[in-house]
């Protein structure tokens, strides 16, 4: 558990489904306190009673439920994900539909990626100079940014980068934020949005 920015906390952990290690965060520079695609860190789930409860989840997708449910029943924290993903949670999950440009709870915008898979989800926290937060849309690998492989694209794995690639120029023309998190991969704190652009102007020049 690391504080990357003034009350944002991120932390990693090996998730056996997938064999590799996934990112979280938690922030309580918002409020009320929320967590993102949030598995239990090595601290403990006791760990946020002192830092602030978490009162929300947010999931970039429908995939990154991970140990949302612990939270809700330790915290009563609300899960939420985009609407079009709620299919997923057919097991008695309590999970909340949102809708892409809307304000979620701590101030928080949900910004429309999808082209991955209709829920895909890009946050946009407006704290600490502009956070955004992604799921499987843009992964870092060894500090390179990069898409996920082609196999997880579907048929068109080509459309769906050039989806991908519209979307974010879209995000970088309207906010202005400097670092990113990743749900797969260690945050980029400082220069993120000169690092996204390069990369997008690599991938469609």
């Amino acid at each position: 558990m690391k504080e990357i920015l003034s009350g944002v906390f991120h932390w990693k952990t090996f998730h056996e489904g997938i064999q590799a290690y996934v990112h979280s965060y938690y922030t309580n520079a918002t409020m009320p306190p929320v967590l993102i695609d949030p598995r239990v860190p090595a601290q403990g789930i006791e760990w946020f009673a002192a830092h602030g409860a978490p009162k929300h989840v947010y999931l970039t997708n429908r995939h990154h439920y991970r140990h949302s449910g612990r939270f809700a029943e330790r915290y009563g924290a609300e899960i939420w994900c985009h609407k079009d993903g709620l299919h997923e949670f057919s097991h008695g999950e309590k999970v909340r539909g949102f809708a892409h440009g809307k304000e979620l709870p701590g101030g928080i915008l949900a910004l429309k990626v999808a082209a991955l898979c209709p829920e895909e989800t890009a946050l946009y926290l407006p704290v600490n100079g502009g956070i955004l937060s992604v799921g499987d849309s843009i992964v870092r690998d060894r500090g390179k940014l990069g898409f996920v492989p082609d196999e997880y694209m579907g048929d068109d794995p080509e459309g769906v980068r050039h989806g991908l690639c519209k979307a974010f120029q879209k995000h970088l023309r309207e906010r202005e934020f400097d670092h990113l998190l990743f749900a797969h991969g260690a945050p980029l704190i400082g220069g993120a949005r000169h690092a996204l652009e390069q990369f997008l102007e690599q991938i469609e020049p």
